[in-house]
């Protein structure tokens, strides 16, 4: 089972299983995944999935997965969680930080860039997702 944390609808981490919401419609025509963009992590972001990942235990075979789930708000949440390795996974090693995006998802997030972010109001992840045309109030959810 997978190991992780959770992020509410602002993208604060709060606990064991990660969502933040994302809404944007299924790809029209099918995708060629290999030439798809991976997804990028900044240093600090970077730096909290490796502290974290050693807060829970975890060898460096678990990654960070990041997905889209249906559900929220919006039609779509974004989901985090460290994983082992699975078939069809585009894996992005990070200096020992592996990403994992499973071949579903990949096409809504392809060239997202994950952030942790520290502010008045909290920290936590941020997406700053390229293929989003709109987003809610709260940067979440957004449309394609």
């Amino acid at each position: 089972m997978a190991e992780g944390l959770h992020i509410d609808h602002h993208g604060h981490e709060h606990g064991n299983e990660q969502h933040e919401h994302v809404e944007q419609q299924a790809p029209a025509q099918p995708i060629d995944n290999a030439s798809l963009p991976d997804v990028n992590l900044t240093p600090k972001a970077i730096e909290m999935v490796s502290k974290m990942r050693a807060k829970e235990g975890l060898g460096a075979d678990h990654g960070m997965r990041i997905g889209v789930v249906g559900g929220g708000c919006s039609g779509f949440q974004y989901s985090l969680n460290f994983d082992t390795q699975k078939e069809g996974d585009r894996v992005t090693d990070f200096g020992g930080v592996l990403v994992l995006v499973d071949e579903i998802s990949l096409p809504y997030i392809a060239g997202t860039t994950l952030d942790y972010v520290e502010g008045l109001h909290g920290a936590g992840f941020r997406f700053d997702n390229p293929r989003a045309s709109r987003t809610c109030g709260c940067g979440s959810s957004f449309s394609a």
